[in-house]
């Protein structure tokens, strides 16, 4: 080779690279892939696929046919061959269907093969079988039909776009009735039933709640106005979505005991120093005390807290009042999993008492403690948000 092979170079200073073009073309007629023949020749890997296939205009840049090879002489380096791969696990079937699945299926009908057994050749589920015929057959007028995979597969790739546009963008009589409707504080549920009964035999103004949610949280189809979101009982400007637990991120910053690892002498009240806490909340979050009911004696303790009900608030009073127990008294503590408790790793290196959480929204898994928070509202009540009209008396005159 008359010409010495550089590292991969960014900027070529505008200089024609005529041999390592040749060099390149050399190593690919070779066998040698493209990403390995640029790293040795020193050209940028998206260069070796412009010279091998060639480039469609696009922009500024002009289209550019693919480089012959010029047939010089010249003695490439050795390149050791990469060791062989070994074969490739045959790729999973594609979610959706394609042009060879659909005239698999076409062939099978001809056949008189059932459903079942054209989903199992093809590793589907007789459901999507059964929706793919039914959907992109042709029905004659006579009641007879057939299934076309190229006629199918043209039908399959003309809905796939998106975004689609919706049912109430489409029909602005259902729009008007939609809006009008939610105006008045209708949830989309009602607004759905009085749709069909207003509209009986026209499937056209028939709709989904799901279809009104959307049409109010997905704004890339602007089909409703954005401000009647505050007319719905949430009140919800965006929606919040329904993750399943499993992939739910973890609440704390030490992973969370739960209550079906408590020993199981708290669970039977048969040994006291077995706690369950919670807070107890004043108007507008401003104020809280945090209870503390033993599971056995039910003995009550309440834990003043002047400095908020943070979570480093909550630990310190916790913390404070607990280490004035004697030790057979401390055992467990049980709690929601409220944030207050985001320190709970700490509360228990600090007084050696574990804290187990409940389920969510399982209030029954502290009883105690949510029977005498019940009755402490007597005692401290929410202060109501508004003041009170006064009472207007009225005092008669003295006789004159």
């Amino acid at each position: 080779m008359d010409f010495e092979i550089r590292e991969e170079r960014g900027n070529y200073g505008g200089k024609p690279l005529t041999r390592e073009r040749e060099a390149y073309l050399r190593l690919v007629d070779l066998g040698v892939s493209n990403t390995e023949a640029c790293r040795v020749v020193g050209i940028n890997r998206r260069t070796g696929t412009r010279w091998r296939y060639g480039r469609q205009a696009s922009g500024k840049k002009k289209a550019s046919a693919p480089i012959v090879d010029t047939g010089l002489p010249w003695e490439p380096r050795e390149v050791v061959p990469p060791p062989p791969a070994e074969a490739p696990e045959p790729a999973a079937p594609s979610r959706y269907l394609g042009e060879s699945d659909r005239i698999h299926i076409a062939d099978r009908l001809r056949e008189k093969a059932s459903i079942r057994t054209i989903a199992a050749e093809l590793d589907r589920s007789p459901s999507s079988i059964s929706r793919e015929v039914h959907r992109n057959r042709t029905v004659l007028s006579d009641g007879r039909w057939y299934y076309r995979p190229h006629a199918a597969q043209r039908r399959a790739d003309k809905r796939k776009p998106r975004p689609k546009p919706g049912k109430i963008g489409q029909n602005p009589e259902l729009r008007d009735f939609v809006q009008e409707h939610l105006a008045r504080r209708w949830s989309p549920e009602q607004i759905c039933h009085a749709l069909r009964r207003r509209f009986p035999n026209r499937p056209e103004m028939h709709v989904v709640h799901e279809t009104i949610y959307q049409a109010l949280y997905v704004q890339s189809r602007g089909e409703l106005k954005r401000e009647l979101t505050r007319a719905l009982r949430t009140g919800r400007a965006m929606r919040r979505p329904h993750r399943q637990a499993a992939s739910r991120r973890q609440r704390f910053p030490h992973p969370m005991v739960m209550i079906s690892e408590r020993p199981a002498e708290a669970a039977d009240r048969a040994v006291p120093g077995h706690w369950e806490g919670d807070l107890i909340v004043g108007t507008k979050s401003r104020s809280a005390i945090a209870t503390l009911v033993e599971r056995s004696t039910r003995y009550l303790m309440l834990v003043h807290l002047p400095h908020g009900h943070g979570a480093a608030a909550v630990r310190t009073a916790l913390a404070e009042t607990v280490q004035t127990l004697p030790p057979h008294l401390k055992r467990s503590l049980t709690w929601d999993q409220g944030t207050e408790m985001a320190y709970h790793h700490n509360f228990t290196v600090t007084t050696d008492v574990p804290v187990y959480f409940c389920a969510p929204a399982s209030p029954w898994q502290r009883g105690s403690n949510e029977n005498t928070n019940g009755l402490l509202r007597q005692y401290f009540p929410r202060a109501p948000t508004c003041p009170a009209t006064p009472v207007r008396t009225w005092t008669p005159s003295p006789p004159n």
